[in-house]
């Protein structure tokens, strides 16, 4: 097995699937549509897009082809591509949605940080910019209160993507130490979102939260 990933079984398994079931049963409730994409994309969509961090991270190869790609280091830079792409003019706005992906960076792994994660996030696109960021944060805060959290919500923080058009902002458990962001996101030309690490979300249940 690589370093940085993991092979999830038995009541790990058991509790992974019963938090992104739990976040599933809220955003469809909510009239949130899921989307499933990718893991591997082209290398473009994030030389654009993303910052150094992510693009120094970031799982890079040639295909068969020789066409740069890559193995997707997180989400929304995808979700605002296919918003371009075609999203604006096919779907009634705001078009709210919600994803579950694997994603990749080359990171050194520790407690809580893996070379392969999980990422849950939540976007809502196009729409009135005052509107969809007080919507975006009631659904934050519906999520994280339903599993019992103590967090603290960080705003005006620096994100490490740049297709971010103001400061986003964070949601951490400082009972989780040197891994205590558990969720981030912010504004971008296209939409407002946000998304869980669920190993980390995972962890601060165990923490400091409820499972029921």
């Amino acid at each position: 097995m690589l370093r940085g990933t993991r092979v999830i079984q038995g009541k790990e398994a058991e509790r992974y699937r019963k938090v992104t079931n739990k976040l599933r049963e809220q955003l469809v409730e909510l009239g949130f549509e899921e989307v499933i994409f990718p893991a591997i994309w082209s290398q473009e969509t994030f030389v654009e897009k993303a910052g150094k961090e992510v693009l120094g991270q970031m799982y890079d190869f040639k295909d068969k082809k020789g066409r740069d790609i890559c193995l997707i280091p997180e989400v929304t830079a995808l979700v605002e591509e296919q918003w371009n792409s075609g999203w604006n003019k096919e779907k009634r706005k705001p078009y709210k949605i919600f994803y579950e992906a694997r994603c990749y960076r080359y990171e050194r792994p520790q407690k809580g940080r893996y070379r392969e994660f999980f990422q849950f996030g939540v976007e809502i696109l196009g729409g009135s910019e005052e509107e969809t960021s007080k919507e975006i944060k009631e659904v934050m805060y519906r999520l994280l209160n339903s599993f019992d959290l103590k967090y603290s919500v960080s705003s005006l923080v620096k994100r490490g993507l740049d297709y971010y058009t103001e400061e986003g902002f964070e949601v951490e458990c400082e009972e989780l130490g040197a891994q205590k962001q558990i969720l981030g996101g912010g504004r971008y030309n296209s939409g407002v979102g946000f998304a869980f690490g669920v190993d980390r979300l995972i962890l601060a249940i165990e923490t400091t939260g409820s499972w029921e």
